[in-house]
């Protein structure tokens, strides 16, 4: 249970769902975590659970000055940052194109890629000048494949994919590791459409989406913490530009019990031979 013993790490959107999640699994492996979020309540509950090795800052993304501000909250704290994990996200501008606001559309990537491109920024010359550090960004299924998730949100998502490759070139002589993760659908309070959502609203989101999961169930977002704690951790030290999936087989494609009648488990298929064969 010492995976990140003496490491320090900033998680972005960490007071709830996949944040969270990743926040206890760190501390749990010997981290210390700043909570970085604009849910203040949920945000100070988590880190006063955690106890000492845990620190809210209140952070929004789309703001330079704040994401500045947790980094240089954990130096003072901690004295080093070796894990930035740009976690922050929302479901971004929904609808048609052509109902598609200007508004919409800017807010969507100001948190959805200005806030990793930030994160990275500022996360950068303290790692540097540490010797190393691992960078983590969420993206998603979405970025590699349409028709999963609203327009702008593929395409930021894409771009986090894009970035982070290009990212990971330009940092690793400096040690410092650049990898995403790209979840399928997890069961968090984003996925059910409310940051309010009910236990009941998320199980009810899991079951209901259970079927279409090559493994008969949904993401938690413990699955995904347990990813991130490999990407933070020495034990993925030779892996950098990687967009790592974890999506229960989704990206593989449907499973065969969805797939029609033409493919089944419940009735014997005769195949063709020629003749002789």
């Amino acid at each position: 249970m010492d995976r990140l013993a003496g490491k320090t790490a900033i998680i972005t959107g960490a007071a709830s769902g996949i944040g969270a999640a990743s926040a206890r699994l760190f501390v749990a492996e010997g981290a210390n975590v700043v909570i970085a979020d604009t849910q203040i309540e949920r945000g100070q509950k988590l880190a006063a659970e955690l106890g000492d090795a845990a620190l809210f800052q209140k952070v929004d993304v789309t703001r330079e000055d704040e994401v500045h501000a947790a980094v240089e909250a954990a130096v003072k704290r901690w004295g080093r940052l070796d894990c930035m994990f740009n976690n922050a996200g929302f479901g971004g501008a929904l609808g048609p194109i052509e109902t598609t606001t200007v508004e919409d559309f800017d807010i969507t990537f100001d948190v959805l890629l200005k806030g990793v491109f930030l994160g990275v920024k500022h996360a950068t010359p303290v790692m540097r000048a540490n010797g190393g550090g691992s960078i983590i960004n969420t993206a998603s299924v979405a970025g590699l494949k349409t028709g999963e998730a609203p327009h702008l949100y593929s395409v930021a998502k894409a771009a986090v994919i894009h970035l982070t490759s290009s990212l990971a070139l330009e940092l690793g002589e400096y040690r410092i590791r650049v990898n995403c993760i790209c979840p399928g659908i997890i069961a968090t309070p984003l996925a059910a459409g409310s940051p309010d959502a009910s236990d009941e609203a998320l199980r009810k989101l899991a079951k209901g989406l259970a079927r279409t999961q090559a493994l008969g169930r949904v993401g938690q977002p413990e699955d995904i913490a347990r990813a991130a704690l490999w990407l933070a951790s020495d034990d993925s030290n030779w892996i950098t530009g990687h967009a790592q999936v974890v999506d229960g087989g989704a990206l593989a494609g449907r499973p065969w019990n969805r797939q029609g009648d033409w493919i089944t488990r419940d009735r014997p298929i005769k195949l063709y031979r020629p003749e002789g064969r």
